[in-house]
């Protein structure tokens, strides 16, 4: 039979009262967290006056932690449907004509395995960017076609996934004005029928 002590008392309320403080620190961090087509970002990282919590939540969800006016950050695990991203599914990242990220420096996709690792592909290419080449379609617009095996006719506009899930960054450096007003929204990652 288990007795009862004051010592045996505190420490289980120092374990209960840790475990309720994580609970409550993920359910603030997440409050910070801005999702628009399964993209996931925290605006304001980086800036001065922040709280503890917000902090704690920039450096939990994002890579890195910059001043906005730096770089901004997203990621995803899902697609625009909210299912998990997978190299045993096809997907497009369509940009509208003028819809590529804005900014004052470059911006880039990458790739990682399902615990954030680059992808060991044919090509080693481990991200696309305005840096590597793509090319546009006929209207203007830009398509990067995220898939485990080379798109035929279009190897230029080719992130290589892994078979199993993944995650993408969206990284944007010396952000233009309409990501920093959070007017700019990452296109969703669409899965080829």
């Amino acid at each position: 039979m288990f007795r009862r002590t004051i010592v045996s008392d505190v420490v289980q309320g120092i374990i209960i009262g840790g475990v309720l403080a994580f609970i409550t620190a993920q359910i603030i961090m997440n409050a910070y967290v801005t999702t628009v087509n399964g993209w996931t970002t925290i605006f304001g990282c980086g800036e001065l006056g922040n709280g503890m919590l917000f902090k704690a939540a920039c450096a939990n969800k994002l890579s890195a932690v910059n001043v906005p006016q730096e770089a901004m950050y997203w990621t995803t695990s899902v697609d625009g449907a909210g299912q998990k991203l997978s190299g045993q599914h096809d997907y497009i990242m369509h940009f509208p004509a003028g819809g590529l990220p804005p900014n004052n420096a470059f911006w880039s996709l990458t790739m990682g395995d399902a615990k954030n690792h680059f992808v060991p592909n044919p090509i080693n290419r481990y991200s696309v960017s305005d840096r590597s080449g793509l090319v546009p379609n006929a209207d203007g617009s830009v398509d990067i076609y995220i898939q485990n095996t080379a798109p035929a006719g279009n190897e230029s506009n080719w992130l290589p996934a892994p078979t199993g899930n993944f995650i993408l960054w969206l990284r944007v450096y010396l952000p233009g004005q309409a990501i920093l007003d959070g007017e700019y929204q990452g296109p969703p990652i669409v899965e080829v029928k």
